[in-house]
């Protein structure tokens, strides 16, 4: 079967040779340097998480978004420094802990933790969509196209595990004046 995302993303490519060497505008490099500091705190708040949950789906969710976030950062990194940006400072990593040492007090609930985590995701893919929308470079407009397509897929599967578990958090239904 023919992948959509695949076949956009190869004749997007093909039109990329004619501004490679293009330098990058301001809004570019700024929505370059905003998105990773969004991963890279990212990732510090998911390493807080894995080392809370005990939940084995939430904590295989949590390290998908590893994977991902990690995949991003070095993607990003590599062209970051291609094009001669300065990196966001990022945070040190958190050490493994076991779930059960961590205090009550301290402790994140499951619901809290799925919750944090969709918002995460939520603000990387209305960033990634901004930086698409302003770029004038059609790699870099390529490159976040990319991350918002993996983070929707990945959004989705968060999502089904946050109604499974009753962990969504949904506003009130809009019933209209007059409406039965």
């Amino acid at each position: 079967m023919v992948n959509v995302w695949e076949t956009v993303m190869d004749a997007m490519k093909s039109m990329t040779v004619q501004d490679k060497d293009q330098p990058l505008h301001v809004g570019e490099v700024m929505a370059c340097w905003i998105y990773l500091s969004g991963l890279e705190l990212a990732k510090v708040s998911v390493q807080a998480a894995i080392n809370n949950t005990e939940d084995n789906e939430l904590k295989a969710i949590l390290e998908e978004d590893m994977k991902l976030g990690t995949s991003q950062r070095k993607r990003l990194h590599d062209f970051m420094i291609k094009e001669g940006i300065t990196l966001p400072p990022a945070p040190e990593d958190m050490p493994i802990s076991n779930p059960k040492s961590v205090p009550l007090g301290v402790k994140l609930t499951d619901d809290v933790i799925a919750n944090e985590l969709s918002l995460k995701i939520i603000s990387l893919i209305i960033n990634a969509a901004s930086a698409t929308c302003e770029s004038i470079r059609t790699d870099v407009g390529l490159l976040f196209v990319q991350f918002q397509a993996e983070k929707l897929a990945f959004a989705t599967r968060l999502k089904h595990l946050m109604r499974k578990r009753g962990w969504i958090k949904v506003p009130p239904f809009y019933v209209p004046p007059g409406s039965q």
